[in-house]
């Protein structure tokens, strides 16, 4: 038991030493950006999405969604990061508070969603609650929150034999997941390779094992899910486990 102890304390470690923080938007710090809309006014466009998530309705992420330029979206690893909008210096179309948001999709690069700009892309709902519809685009102030969630963090297991396929959703703290480890009751710890979003692959035979999961996000927090999926886990289910607090 001190062997699996040690093994896990010590990929703990690497995996922290691997995240470098949020960089971009840090807890507390206001920054500048523009925010248009997309998805139409039931939001039902914004469903899928670059980050894998699916429907954003049953995975209870709602409407307070946005797709993330290519200056934020960080090539997928800033999926699930929550963020906090005002629209800020334009009294004409600028509508008094702010709405908190999770990254759930990508803005390709065109227009306003070019590199460097940092660009927010929200859902027509949540956009406007900050901005008249009629505005179009807005000059905005962000900066990265926590992710309050309810529930533990849900591992939905996907794929087949040999290639574990593992949405990672539902994540609170920082809520971007930047590695995924994996063991299985009869295997030790493995680490797990970012395939698309915030889909983690092995590559490892886990058929008929129980499976722990350890999540970290990119403050560097790690959290373990132990036995969350039991030895008679199919795939198409979804697990629900620990959650950072």
């Amino acid at each position: 038991m001190g062997f699996v102890c040690f093994l896990l304390v010590s990929l703990m470690a690497m995996v922290s030493r691997s995240v470098e923080g949020y960089g971009r938007g840090s807890l507390g710090y206001w920054n500048s950006a523009h925010a248009t809309f997309y998805g139409g006014g039931d939001a039902s466009g914004t469903m899928g999405g670059a980050c894998g998530y699916g429907n954003l309705y049953s995975q209870g992420y709602g409407t307070n969604t946005a797709a993330l330029s290519t200056a934020l979206f960080d090539n997928g690893l800033a999926c699930g990061s929550c963020y906090e909008i005002k629209c800020v210096d334009d009294p004409k179309w600028c509508l008094p508070g702010s709405v908190l948001v999770t990254a759930t999709n990508f803005c390709p690069p065109g227009g306003w969603c070019d590199a460097p700009r940092q660009h927010f892309d929200l859902s027509q709902p949540v956009f406007e609650h900050i901005a008249q519809y009629r505005a179009g685009i807005v000059p905005v102030a962000y900066r990265r929150v926590r992710c309050k969630r309810s529930g533990g963090i849900r591992f939905t297991i996907n794929g087949h034999s040999y290639f574990n396929l593992v949405l990672v959703t539902n994540v609170g703290g920082a809520g971007d997941v930047h590695s995924v480890a994996i063991r299985g009751s009869r295997t030790g710890w493995q680490a797990m390779s970012r395939n698309w979003g915030q889909n983690w692959q092995s590559n490892a035979y886990m058929n008929g094992q129980s499976l722990s999961f350890l999540v970290t996000t990119s403050d560097g927090r790690s959290v373990v899910s132990w036995n969350v999926a039991p030895s008679h886990w199919s795939f198409g289910q979804t697990f629900s486990g620990s959650q950072f607090r």
